[in-house]
């Protein structure tokens, strides 16, 4: 992807130019650093790291940093995430409507060339990446406003219980900028630094996006055919198993079925453990299949739910159980839509 040139980049130098100079070379035609939010001793050490293990040039960077700016809307968006604070009854129901099932439909048939490719080349169902890119981003409608240097130096710096986290990944996005030749300061994203139609964090970027239209760059941001290849890279590098189902309903019986509630989210039983302790579902699960457990709070009441590795493999790309269950959800909607119409 290639995007404008800074605005404080002096008009005389022309776009190409900007390009040819590339992150480093653009970044010297920036004005002096001013006295701004991230000029100091915390910033001075992780630019001396950069320039230590990754050859940026310090002064460069420094100016880049006296542009970015603290967010305290980050800081606190971040503290609500609606995983924690919603239960399922109530943030299904942002995900699950006719809206997003509707256009869900009209995106796949847009792309319908897309995404047989991506489940030719990584056995990835089309449903599923329809249904990502929905949850995430309403099939690009809501890709986010905050401009990704100030979510993730707001939160690398500021945000204490995260902060070597989001360090990596301003760290990453750097490097991601200097090798997609990228303006730093133009890039957008959510809150937490996430980018483009599928929300990949930088990291994910550098490791999982790929130029699916052979065009020579990767888009995520503005190239739907790109999103959808990158997804299905992702979902394929975290075991998505083709053709596999994803969760399967249960009900419980006895006194030890809350033992078989799993805490958090990696597999700790198999489906044979999890049936001796009074799970049962129609499915038909092999004995040895790790399983996770969970319980959901539905409209109508407690929901028992038996999530298979598929399912574990959507908790890599947001680790909570309702973000997986509202994608499967979605998805499934979307294919029952698109047989209907």
């Amino acid at each position: 992807m290639r995007v404008t040139v800074l605005e404080s980049i002096d008009r005389r130098h022309s776009i190409r130019a900007f390009f040819r100079l590339g992150l480093v070379g653009a970044l010297a035609l920036v004005q002096p650093a001013q006295a701004g939010d991230y000029v100091g001793p915390k910033v001075d050490e992780f630019v001396q790291e950069m320039t230590r293990e990754y050859g940026f040039a310090g002064e460069q960077l420094t100016r880049l940093f006296a542009e970015a700016e603290r967010k305290q809307t980050i800081l606190d968006a971040i503290s609500r995430p609606a995983e924690r604070v919603k239960p399922w009854h109530e943030y299904r129901p942002i995900f699950i409507t006719d809206a997003r099932i509707g256009q869900g439909v009209d995106f796949w048939r847009q792309h319908e060339d897309a995404l047989a490719r991506a489940q030719a080349e990584y056995g990835v169902a089309p449903e599923v990446i329809v249904a990502i890119i929905g949850v995430e981003t309403f099939y690009g409608r809501n890709t986010g406003s905050y401009r990704v240097i100030d979510a993730l130096s707001t939160l690398g710096f500021d945000y204490p219980p995260r902060a070597p986290f989001f360090r990596q990944q301003l760290k990453e996005f750097l490097l991601l900028a200097r090798e997609e030749q990228v303006d730093p300061l133009a890039l957008k994203g959510s809150y937490a630094g996430a980018m483009g139609l599928p929300q990949f964090m930088p990291s994910s970027f550098r490791a999982y996006a790929v130029d699916f239209d052979g065009d020579g760059r990767i888009d995520i941001w503005n190239n739907p055919v790109d999103a959808i290849g990158s997804v299905a890279s992702y979902f394929k590098a975290h075991g998505w198993q083709a053709g596999a189902p994803v969760v399967a309903s249960a009900s419980t019986e006895g006194e030890r079925a809350q033992e078989g509630l799993t805490e958090g989210l990696e597999s700790t039983l198999n489906a044979a453990q999890l049936k001796a302790l009074g799970w049962k579902t129609e499915a038909a699960l092999a004995d040895d299949v790790p399983v996770t457990a969970f319980k959901l709070d539905g409209e109508k009441g407690e929901e028992y739910w038996i999530g298979l590795p598929n399912f574990y493999t959507i908790t890599r790309y947001n680790r909570s159980v309702m973000y997986a269950m509202a994608v499967h959800q979605l998805s499934q909607q979307i294919v029952a839509a698109r047989g209907r119409s």
